[in-house]
């Protein structure tokens, strides 16, 4: 049986409905009960909860473009996610589809946050030494493990053709 265009969208929409609701779970978690007051909490000796608030783009990119404008970025960033989901919609892959859900759910997240405060909040700090990675959420890590899935499904997931048989 061929698969319909619309056959991957639902795991697609639960990775998104999955992501976005772990994502403000644990943003809530943070700021209502974890950081209270704010401060720094060492978990291992890489790894640090740090709250803070970005009003740019990844890694705190253009925040004096967009911070008095987050109305600008959530509207590109929720044009995005639906094109997302299209794309998810005639996935080739359960897998595809499901990565495609997760960058969704992490663009929606930090959209909740833009559109609730005007910026996204961030806690999870990772490190070495005085090298500090910019601070990231768990929207953050949907991203990345959606795009990581897609990057590594096309490298190596996909059937390649048989080369031409020479004569």
């Amino acid at each position: 049986m061929q698969p319909t265009a619309s056959t991957h969208l639902t795991p697609a929409l639960t990775a998104v409905v999955a992501a976005t609701l772990l994502d403000q779970f644990t943003k809530w978690l943070i700021l209502e009960v974890v950081m209270q007051p704010p401060q720094v909490i060492p978990i291992v000796p890489f790894f640090n909860l740090t709250l803070g608030y970005n009003t740019g783009i990844s890694f705190g990119l253009l925040q004096s473009v967009f911070e008095d404008n987050p109305w600008v970025l959530t509207s590109l960033t929720l044009t995005i996610v639906g094109f997302l989901l299209l794309w998810a919609r005639r996935a080739g892959s359960r897998r595809e589809a499901i990565a495609l859900g997760l960058i969704s759910g992490g663009a929606l997240g930090n959209a909740i946050d833009r559109i609730r405060q005007g910026a996204v909040t961030d806690f999870l700090d990772v490190y070495v030494g005085t090298w500090h990675w910019p601070t990231f959420n768990m929207a953050d890590v949907a991203i990345f493990l959606g795009a990581a899935t897609l990057v590594v499904g096309d490298l190596f997931g996909r059937n390649r053709p048989a080369a031409p048989a020479s004569s």
